[in-house]
């Protein structure tokens, strides 16, 4: 299982790819639960199913289109994933990443992530943005990494660090950038955790992941920022939180996930507009990674 997919396959998608679109991606953005509306933002958009792309694997959620995006937002070269996968859906996390070493192969450098995810931050309330300043790999910690199994030097090292994860510089730019916006709420920053799903939390998960210090909780995001700061990509992402984790055994609430795409649909708006001005921070192409 860990030696699914060869180099030359993630070699031959990424020319499969290249050889069906004109476009030269220097960013590329991963949608979350409901968040797919950003695709719609792309100019001069030219959209892939993934149906058609070779060895590509297919989306089954509600909220995740499955087209892959080529264009320009906001006159950035960019590569926007209208729909993810993810462990719960049965595939494995070679499967689930296998988009961003094709994204690193395509050029691109720099990897934006968002998604939906639940409130552990009593502070949180539903609609605020969360940047993601570090994460918590949950199923890391049982042995369930994107890296397992022998390592391809050409991608990266063996042993990646993950202290830097998200980029502190266009953490800073996502802040200015918020303040230019005006917005009431202010721009939440925290650590986001990650859980295989596709249950939500119990109420003691939840009191020990708020004790662990996560912020907000989720069931993706993790694995591709692995890989792609294996292959030496600049990471950034934003979660939405669209529901406020159950904290006690009085509530009466139950988190689901219509619930979660109808918040989306009114917070999400507002987070694609902020991606969208964001990628006139993002440092132009450089050879230099």
């Amino acid at each position: 299982m860990e030696n699914e997919f060869t180099y030359e396959d993630y070699q031959n998608t990424a020319e499969w790819l290249l050889s069906h679109t004109n476009h030269r991606p220097q960013v590329a953005v991963i949608c979350g639960s409901g968040l797919g509306g950003l695709a719609a933002k792309v100019t001069e958009a030219q959209i892939f199913d993934y149906s058609e792309i070779p060895n590509f694997p297919q989306s089954t959620v509600p909220g995740h289109a499955g087209q892959l995006v080529f264009g320009f937002l906001n006159g950035r070269a960019c590569v926007v994933m209208q729909g993810r996968f993810h462990l719960y859906e049965g595939y494995s996390l070679r499967k689930v990443t296998f988009p961003v070493r094709v994204f690193h192969l395509l050029g691109v450098d720099t990897l934006v992530v968002t998604n939906a995810a639940g409130g552990l931050n009593p502070q949180f309330e539903v609609g605020d943005i969360m940047l993601i300043r570090d994460h918590i790999n949950m199923p890391g910690f049982s042995g369930q990494n994107p890296l397992r199994g022998p390592n391809e030097e050409r991608f990266g090292v063996r042993f990646p660090p993950m202290s830097d994860a998200y980029d502190r510089h266009l953490r800073q730019m996502a802040h200015s950038n918020w303040k230019q916006m005006g917005e009431q709420r202010e721009l939440q920053e925290g650590t986001y955790v990650m859980l295989a799903g596709p249950n939500f939390e119990t109420v003691a998960e939840s009191h020990l992941l708020h004790m662990l210090g996560a912020d907000a909780v989720g069931m993706s995001t993790v694995p591709e920022v692995i890989v792609a700061r294996h292959c030496g990509l600049r990471v950034f992402g934003f979660s939405l939180i669209t529901n406020k984790v159950i904290m006690n055994y009085e509530s009466l609430e139950k988190a689901n996930h219509e619930e979660v795409l109808e918040a989306g649909k009114k917070a999400a708006q507002k987070l694609e507009q902020f991606v969208c001005s964001l990628m006139s921070s993002i440092p132009p192409p450089c050879n230099a990674s």
